[in-house]
Parts: structure tokens; C-alpha cells; sequence
């Protein structure tokens, strides 16, 4: 009586770790949900976005840029009325480093 209870407890068990590693329902993640805002759901445009926002979190993991740049880089791509952010603008934002450049040379000057 108690191995069947068992099997099923370890089938849905593996079911429920194969679900946890699929992707979220689009109501449920919101950066595809800002993404497709953004791009009013036009396909070229989301992978765009999603190319860009994969660039943007890996150079972030990567160069660890100051608190001030990503803030001033958050301001910057995102759309004033709505808050959504442009990924293609903060990743231009974020790499550019005439952002950083200026900010440590004005330093210097002082």
C-alpha cells in the first residue's frame, strides 16, 4: 500500500522540478511583459529587446558599473509616462563609456 503512495509522490515530485525550470507564463514574468508593452507585441521587435536585455544583465554581472550609472541608465530608457524601460537604450547607456569617463574625470578636477 505504501509503494504506490511513494511512486506517486516521486512522480509528481519530478514533475513539479521539470516545471520549475520551464519558462514563465507570460502573465507571470514581468520583463517579457514590459518587452512586449513596449514593442506593442511586433515579434522583430521583442527579440530585439530580449537580445538587448540579455546584454545589458550580462555586462552588469561582468563590469559592475557604478550605483550612479545604473540609476542615471535606468532614468534614461525608460518611457516617461509609463516607467517601461527600453532595453536597446539601457544597454547603449550602460556600455558607454564616455558615461563612466566623465564621471571619474570630473572627480579629478575637484
Amino acid at each position: 500500500m505504501r509503494l504506490p503512495i511513494v511512486a506517486v509522490a516521486v512522480a509528481v515530485g519530478a514533475a513539479g522540478a521539470a516545471s520549475v525550470d520551464a519558462k514563465l507564463p507570460p502573465l507571470r514574468d514581468p520583463v517579457f511583459l514590459n518587452i512586449g508593452f513596449v514593442c506593442q507585441w511586433q515579434d522583430p521587435c521583442i527579440a530585439k529587446q530580449q537580445k538587448a536585455h540579455k546584454r545589458s544583465v550580462a555586462y552588469v554581472k561582468k563590469n559592475k558599473p557604478a550605483s550612479w550609472q545604473v540609476q542615471l541608465c535606468n532614468r534614461r530608457a525608460s518611457f516617461r509616462r509609463t516607467g517601461r524601460v527600453d532595453w536597446i537604450s539601457y544597454y547603449h547607456c550602460i556600455s558607454n563609456q564616455k558615461i563612466a569617463g566623465a564621471a571619474a574625470s570630473s572627480r579629478t578636477r575637484r
